[in-house]
């Protein structure tokens, strides 16, 4: 008996810790949705790659210093800001790090990057992710821009 309860207290921290079983399948799952925002980007198509967001008017999307609420006022901003395949360029994103908090949400940090003729800006980001019905939907996004110093 006493045997059981020392193995039990020696492993009972690491059960307790221990990611979901089919934790590899959730970030798989999350990539897929990444994977899709990359490839509707690159191929222009700003409706494509809003996809991967969450629709709905508590979406939460902050950069530059800018709170932006919902997923149309996102969706707009993006329209009007990436008007052209040349403004949009080429997307990558890089470093990701996956952290699951359940079953259906987890957080991802990374870099992201766009090659454009003129220019080259990146950042990082840190997305907040959750299962929905239809897949995994970004409804935190806290995007920022590396300045460059010369």
């Amino acid at each position: 008996m006493m045997k059981t309860i020392f193995i039990l207290f020696l492993f009972l921290p690491v059960l307790c810790f221990a990611q979901p079983q089919d934790s590899s399948k959730q970030v798989q799952d999350i990539m897929a949705t990444l994977n899709a925002q990359v490839q509707a980007w690159n191929n222009g198509d700003v409706a494509g790659y809003m996809n991967g967001y969450w629709k709905s008017d508590s979406l939460i999307f902050t950069s530059s210093g800018n709170i932006q609420r919902g997923w149309n006022a996102t969706y707009e901003k993006y329209k009007s800001s990436y008007n052209t395949k040349e403004k949009m360029g080429t997307l990558t994103f890089s470093g990701l790090e996956f952290t699951l908090l359940s079953e259906t949400s987890a957080w991802v940090l990374g870099h992201w990057e766009l090659t454009r003729e003129k220019d080259h800006p990146e950042g990082i980001f840190t997305l907040i992710v959750k299962k929905f019905a239809d897949g995994w939907k970004v409804v935190h996004d806290h995007t920022s821009v590396i300045t460059k110093k010369n």
